[in-house]
């Protein structure tokens, strides 16, 4: 690795670089990696924040709603003058004023099962900041399929979950083999979400990549924590990759169209 620091930057990350765990190999690494951040809402807000300040060095922001004011209780890179603008922009232009170091690749677009192979195939790391369980099995079976790891994140009222996702170990389909009925899970615009639980969610996301492009510490492979912020207590269920799996089993699918992501139910037609 050929180490490029200048010395703002020496400056900039100085309390990284002191640590042993990181040090300038690990902030080269991190200056030279990209990451895509799917959802720049709740969860994406902290982890797009504490990536850039980190200094991943391209960071991937795909999402195509436009900022509303009820986000603003908790997406906290966005702001009153961003009410009606894209996330992707107000997100960029967020990141622009905390780091000039990191560039930022919008993609102002929904992710589908036509475009979803080629939003992560630039990057190193994906994160799911998504909020329907269409998304999060789109982005598991493509990144499964791909070698991509990735972290996960879900939010819910006053609890949260989080995993990350490695080629090593099971995948979200291991875990939760199809989306739950519709209408079981409510969203969080009919029953709300404690403001700053995102926030904690985003965090522990946000370091779990972090880890991963360092390749420091132990992540959360086979592991999910359950947050909940009324109890104020952490509780971690491990899980093992199911060999029957459709996405990382024995016999995997060669390919999300292979899948019928509808709504609320994302079934595997093998055949």
């Amino acid at each position: 690795m050929s180490l490029s620091l200048d010395p703002t930057q020496l400056d900039r990350y100085s309390r990284h670089i002191i640590m042993d765990e990181v040090g300038p190999e690990g902030q080269q690494a991190l200056l030279d990696a990209a990451v895509l951040v799917v959802g720049a809402g709740g969860l994406g807000a902290p982890v797009i924040q504490y990536l850039a300040a980190a200094g991943v060095g391209t960071l991937g922001v795909a999402d195509d709603d436009v900022v509303e004011l009820s986000n603003l209780q908790r997406q906290i890179i966005h702001g009153d003058d961003d009410v009606g603008r894209p996330k992707v922009e107000s997100a960029a232009d967020f990141v622009a004023d905390l780091n000039p170091d990191v560039d930022v690749r919008t993609h102002d677009t929904r992710v589908e099962p036509d475009n979803v192979e080629g939003l992560i195939s630039d990057y190193d790391f994906v994160v799911d900041a998504t909020d329907n369980f269409r998304t999060r099995y789109l982005v598991n079976d493509a990144c499964t399929l791909s070698g991509t790891p990735f972290s996960h994140g879900a939010i819910y009222k006053f609890e949260g979950q989080v995993t990350t996702f490695t080629t090593e170990g099971p995948c979200y389909r291991c875990l939760f083999p199809e989306a739950p009925p519709e209408g079981m899970i409510a969203d969080c615009a009919s029953t709300g979400v404690l403001g700053v639980l995102p926030g904690t969610v985003g965090c522990i996301q946000a370091t779990e990549t972090v880890k991963c492009l360092l390749g420091a510490g132990d992540l959360l492979d086979g592991r999910m924590v359950f947050y909940d912020a009324m109890a104020m207590s952490f509780e971690e269920v491990e899980f093992r990759r199911n060999p029957e799996c459709p996405v990382c089993g024995d016999d995997p699918i060669e390919s999300v169209a292979q899948v019928e992501y509808a709504e609320e139910s994302c079934p595997v037609n093998a055949d």
